[in-house]
């Protein structure tokens, strides 16, 4: 028998996630010098990561040998004062997208529904179709959550409800009223997933603890590989009622964060210059890619995170163009989008270099507006 005929049924049918190209990658196939490559396709920080980060990682080398912290004590600690809340409150994860998978553990099987925007994060589809739940996607309205309507399309089957403020890869953030407000309308037999990868780049992010406090329930995701800079070393973490945190840890696997990223982790929490300077910069970088994309006839939206998105015509030709001039963006066909492409807001040398290099491949006629 094949390999095939011996695989749960499900498996033939799940969609497999696409990254990012890396740099390696796309220098070998266009023969270019890595060094010269500009990578805005991942939402990864352009400033690296933070110092304090990189000095504890390196310390925590001389530990490597032995286990890490299976319970990730310090690491919690720390965001327990950050986030206001017990450290029975928190959970530390392998990366946000070990704790999306978790909640398929705990919550989700056959017969269920997760509910999630149209353009939203695709691992929130990707993980209720590998735990045979139905994903209800929701239209969006001006590339943000409709929570209203989002409500709207929960039912008795509903397990999980998805929002990532600012979405992912659409940039738009939620208003903390509306968010509680949708908190407080959700039937019992709902969890409100509130996905906050990017809520560092807000000057003042959605504050559900009142939910929280009220006995409704929510679960909050955040991760360290975008404004701390730590993509590589995959942490993130979960905040919620101790019950639902417990349960997740029923089904996680034991020693799931290393030592050296919860070292890095730990210390890139309390990097405050950092994080202001990457929020600084970032601000500035978005106006100068939204200024410089619309002259050049893109139409384009810059959201609240480290990203814009562009409605450039043909995604993937837009794409292809400029990856062969060493610049990586992301197009968005897979979300339904094939219009647009994502680009992550660099340092102002990739950010004036990606428009030049649209100016000249228009110029050139090598792509056409939308």
């Amino acid at each position: 028998m094949k390999y095939a005929e011996l695989a749960n049924a499900g498996v033939h049918e799940q969609p497999v996630y696409e990254p990012g190209k890396p740099i390696e990658t796309v220098a070998r196939e266009y023969g270019l010098d890595p060094a010269n490559i500009a990578k805005l396709a991942s939402n990864e920080n352009p400033f690296g990561a933070s110092p304090k980060a990189i000095t504890a990682a390196a310390g925590a080398l001389n530990g490597a040998h032995l286990y890490p912290d299976g319970n990730c004590h310090e690491l919690r600690q720390k965001l327990a004062e950050a986030r206001g809340v017990s450290p029975e409150s928190i959970l530390i994860g392998n990366g946000s997208n070990e704790l999306i998978e978790l909640l398929g553990h705990a919550f989700l099987r056959p017969g269920l529904e997760v509910v999630m925007g149209a353009q939203a994060f695709i691992v929130y589809k990707l993980v209720a179709k590998l735990f045979g739940a139905t994903p209800v996607e929701v239209p969006m309205a001006e590339f943000g959550h409709d929570l209203d309507a989002m409500l709207a399309a929960v039912t008795e089957r509903t397990r999980l409800l998805f929002v990532a403020s600012p979405n992912n890869p659409t940039g738009v953030a939620n208003s903390e009223a509306d968010l509680l407000k949708l908190a407080e309308n959700l039937p019992e037999h709902v969890i409100l997933c509130l996905d906050e990868a990017y809520a560092e780049y807000l000057e003042q992010a959605p504050d559900l603890s009142a939910a929280m406090h009220a006995g409704r329930k929510v679960v909050c995701l955040r991760t360290f590989s975008k404004i701390y800079g730590l993509g590589g070393l995959r942490v993130g973490y979960a905040y919620g009622d101790p019950e639902l945190i417990a349960l997740l840890h029923r089904v996680r696997q034991p020693f799931n964060v290393n030592s050296v990223a919860q070292a890095a982790a730990t210390a890139a929490l309390g990097d405050y210059e950092f994080v202001k300077m990457c929020r600084t910069e970032n601000a500035a970088g978005r106006a100068v890619l939204c200024e410089g994309l619309t002259s050049l006839g893109f139409e384009t939206l810059g959201g609240a995170a480290n990203f814009v998105l562009s409605r450039v015509g043909n995604g993937v030709a837009v794409f292809q163009a400029l990856q062969r001039r060493g610049i990586i963006v992301r197009p968005l066909a897979p979300y339904g989008m094939s219009e647009y492409v994502r680009i992550t807001i660099g340092r102002s040398d990739e950010n004036a270099r990606l428009l030049s290099t649209l100016g000249e491949l228009l110029e050139n006629g090598e792509v056409a507006r939308a």
